[in-house]
């Protein structure tokens, strides 16, 4: 076969896989994961990433999650052996089919090994709504792409630096899929899979061009060392240093001081306030500088109705049971000052006043501003550690080892089957679909970080005001112009203030997330599926 004839039979491969899932997901009009179909055909790792987020997602026993897995990996490996030998270079003497195939289920079968935890980092991402997880999953398939790369085309090639070419290559390929997701997803349905395609012809230009770079290096560097497993462990080891950096100090006794707490309220408010913090926050027990302010305490209140000192572990405490200490503390808080109640809470703050609300409809609160909230979890589901099947079930121990890990070397003693992160993903559709609506009677604001937008799937997610801020999650609490508006609602003034780029970082971010699991396939949510809700929309916000 010609090389001219031989690219246009890689292009073809390379679109044909895509435009398979893109078509079926088109079919049964599962909206959100469409932006994941390019990867179908990807250059290693990425096409192993889209493999394994799959699997993980949608597997309901041990065996169903051995035999995707299996599946996924032979699959990979026979795809990736042809895309191989399709983009050899003609000067280059080309080894058997037989050989390309057992290289590549062997990369395949490592490269699964080596991805595992980045896809259960976004599997993670989606079950907790948080973006560092994301960053963390993808980050350091970045890294070790082109070593992967050389791998896949020769026995020599886990000795030595990659060529900057290949290097270029490969950053190339993570900006394509980016941009190609997004592309995707906007499409409307009919043109979903023509868009598919077309980006899977991309991924087959990619795979000509790596596949030459890979094998004709100009210079290779450090030729004789092993720096593949040297950068793989490296790669690795980085949720381990990310969860250690993010460690709160020891000794740590007040993590959540906005100045709405340090500053007696305007004259204009005519509330009392209750801050919430969020996770892993702690509190010594001080008295705000307003007496018509308290600090909402996850440990409860003392005999004289003031909120006790708590430690960062009494934030794992479950939802419901944090909504039951706030409604204490309200109550008390609105006797003793006569005047409705305003609730500021940050992060999972925001989720206890929003827990709190969905269950007590005509209470003392009239506002809640809702900073850094978590804007869609519960997108995953993994049973209980005591479970012996649901969906999900591999990931979950997968990630109870993950934690297992990252606890043995920080000072961190965290798990995911804390009863807070349990809340999440127990009450999915609640959490899923609601937390961002309004509520009767309650003026309601969401102050979101921009960096929330690569958090969930893109399209319409809230059903309130918001004002985007160009910032990380819980970052921006003290600025002065957030406190500044935090004021001005208080005092009855309407606000809002979206960014134009929000929507673009959701659909450039769509193509890194895990597939959400349809809610009616799971037995837990099913019941609490609210009305409306269908099993493969990609959202029925506030039905």
């Amino acid at each position: 076969m010609s090389p001219s004839r031989r690219l246009l039979v890689l292009l073809a491969v390379a679109g044909a896989v895509p435009l398979v899932e893109a078509a079926i997901l088109v079919r049964i009009g599962f909206v959100s994961p469409r932006a994941l179909a390019p990867q179908a055909t990807a250059v290693w790792p990425y096409d192993t990433y889209h493999d394994l987020r799959w699997v993980f997602v949608y597997h309901n026993s041990w065996l169903t999650f051995a035999l995707g897995l299996l599946a996924a990996i032979a699959l990979r490996g026979a795809l990736s052996a042809i895309l191989v030998r399709l983009a050899w270079p003609a000067e280059v003497p080309r080894p058997p089919l037989g050989e390309l195939l057992r290289r590549n289920l062997g990369i395949a079968a490592l490269t699964a090994l080596i991805v595992a935890p980045f896809a259960a980092m976004s599997f993670a991402a989606s079950a907790v709504a948080l973006s560092w997880f994301v960053f963390v999953s993808l980050g350091p398939m970045i890294v070790i792409a082109p070593f992967l790369q050389r791998m896949s085309v020769g026995p020599g090639g886990w000795r030595g630096l990659p060529s900057a070419e290949l290097f270029g290559w490969s950053l190339l390929d993570l900006v394509v899929l980016s941009v190609a997701g997004g592309l995707v997803w906007s499409a409307g349905s009919g043109w979903t899979p023509v868009v598919a395609l077309g980006a899977g012809m991309v991924n087959g230009l990619l795979w000509n061009r790596t596949v030459r770079a890979a094998l004709i290096p100009q210079h290779v560097r450090l030729a004789r060392a092993p720096v593949t497993p040297i950068v793989v462990v490296l790669a690795m080891a980085a949720p381990l240093v990310v969860q250690i950096l993010q460690a709160p100090p020891t000794g740590t006794t007040d993590t959540f001081d906005p100045p709405i707490f340090d500053r007696p309220l305007a004259a204009s408010v005519p509330y009392a306030v209750i801050l919430l913090a969020g996770h892993d926050s702690a509190y010594d027990g001080r008295e705000a500088a307003d007496p018509r302010v308290r600090r909402f305490s996850y440990a409860g209140i003392d005999a004289d109705g003031r909120p006790l000192p708590y430690s960062s572990r009494s934030t794992r405490q479950s939802l419901t049971r944090s909504a039951l200490l706030l409604a204490a503390q309200i109550d008390v808080l609105h006797r003793r000052t006569g005047r409705p109640i305003a609730l500021i809470g940050e992060s999972e703050g925001a989720m206890v006043a929003r827990t709190y609300l969905r269950d007590r409809p005509g209470s003392p609160v009239q506002v809640l501003m809702m900073f850094s909230p978590l804007a869609r979890p519960g997108r995953v589901y993994y049973p209980p550690p005591e479970a012996n099947s649901g969906w999900g079930i591999g990931t979950g121990w997968l990630l109870r080892g993950l934690f297992g890990v990252i606890n043995l070397v920080s000072a961190s003693d965290h798990t995911p089957d804390e009863p807070f992160i349990r809340s999440l993903i127990d009450d999915a559709p609640f959490y899923r679909y609601r937390t961002m609506c309004p509520v009767p009677g309650v003026r309601v604001i969401a102050f979101l970080p921009t960096v929330t937008a690569v958090e969930a799937p893109p399209g319409p997610y809230t059903g309130i005001p918001v004002i985007e801020v160009p910032a990380f999650h819980a970052s921006f609490l003290g600025r002065a112009t957030v406190s500044n508006e935090m004021v001005d609602f208080l005092s009855g003034q309407n606000l809002e203030r979206p960014r134009r780029e929000y929507g673009v970082m959701q659909r450039l971010g769509s193509a890194w997330q895990a597939p959400p699991l349809t809610i009616t396939l799971n037995p837990v949510w099913r019941e609490r599926l609210p009305p409306g809700q269908g099993s493969f929309l990609q959202q029925r916000l506030c039905a």
